[in-house]
């Protein structure tokens, strides 16, 4: 949702929807700030819908005695009760000029009775915050960006997806950390690497490298690190079995194709594209089918079999570098 005008949101509803929570925080604050825009005594309110009621909506959304114009959000609406429902549709229907009413709802089928009746009001603007896939940090990295008025290239985009992380609000505190240090030139994969190259190398996917180029002791030394980080196990199983699955796939790309075609097969960057070049001359396909079922025992096991993920992630670690064919 793009930064709002007054008019987009006074006299209407926001209806946000979705598990992104980042997301969904940035769209209460844009709705609240074009409230302030319209008016810089606008006054804001805040309550959870278990506690709603048409009596409870009026008093946040009744104008006071220093400003007409009401900013009021109602989060959890999967959490509406039943007996407010109608009343809170009724509102919906023909809202208040100078209120701007924003719903939070999390996501999920809990509440989806109220949302698909809101959904047909002429008066209701959705804003849908799903969870990203895999493939959309870069876009999003990239679009942060953009409203800084800045360029980044694609490399570097990715590489700073891999070394922050997918937390939403780190990469967009790092997006603007770059913007506002390189002064509005493009951002290339070198400036990236001069602010975020350190912390990259004690995330999870510089174990999964280490781990399958089979640097046994630099894999376990990152897997120590990344753990003493906060990382959590999940993740580097997660690491690790894409970059198997990367792997694999330039395994069984043709032979001779271009790096722009092989960019697009495998679906990496060309950085990328240089480190799967290297790994895969250790590597075979049992070798790397091999791997991927230690992997998936690790993940079984940090998901609620093993009383110690620490282990079972150093044993997953040992495990790839044993299936690899070739040590170099």
């Amino acid at each position: 949702m793009a930064a709002p005008d007054p008019a987009q949101v006074l006299g209407r509803v926001t209806l946000v929807t979705g598990p992104e929570e980042f997301l969904a925080e940035r769209t209460v604050q844009q709705v609240r700030a074009a409230c302030r825009r319209a008016d810089p005594e606008a006054e804001m309110s805040e309550t959870v819908a278990d506690q709603l009621t048409m009596a409870t909506l009026g008093e946040l959304a009744a104008p006071s005695l220093f400003s007409s114009t009401r900013c009021v959000v109602v989060r959890r609406l999967e959490d509406l009760p039943d007996e407010s429902a109608p009343g809170l549709l009724e509102y919906a229907g023909a809202p208040a000029d100078q209120v701007a009413l924003v719903l939070v709802h999390s996501g999920g089928a809990k509440g989806s009775g109220v949302l698909a009746k809101l959904r047909k009001s002429a008066a209701v603007t959705e804003v849908k915050t799903a969870a990203l896939t895999a493939r959309e940090y870069p876009n999003f990295v990239a679009n942060e960006l953009r409203g800084h008025k800045v360029k980044i290239d694609a490399d570097a985009a990715a590489f700073l997806v891999q070394a922050v992380g997918q937390d939403l609000r780190s990469l967009s505190a790092a997006a603007s950390q770059l913007a506002g240090d390189f002064e509005g030139r493009p951002v290339t994969i070198d400036m990236v690497k001069t602010y975020f190259g350190g912390r990259a190398e004690a995330k999870s996917f510089a174990v999964a490298d280490h781990a399958i180029f089979g640097r046994t002791a630099k894999a376990l030394e990152e897997l120590r690190w990344a753990l003493d980080g906060g990382i959590a196990p999940v993740l580097v199983t997660s690491a690790v079995a894409g970059g198997l699955r990367g792997l694999a796939k330039f395994k069984s790309a043709p032979r001779g194709m271009r790096n722009a075609d092989l960019m697009r097969e495998v679906g990496v960057p060309s950085w990328k594209l240089d480190i799967l070049r290297d790994q895969a001359r250790g590597w075979d396909e049992d070798g790397i089918a091999r791997a991927i079922r230690v992997v998936a025992a690790a993940d079984a096991e940090i998901k609620g079999k093993a009383h110690d993920a620490s282990y079972a992630l150093e044993k997953m670690v040992l495990g790839v570098v044993r299936a690899r064919p070739q040590r170099v």
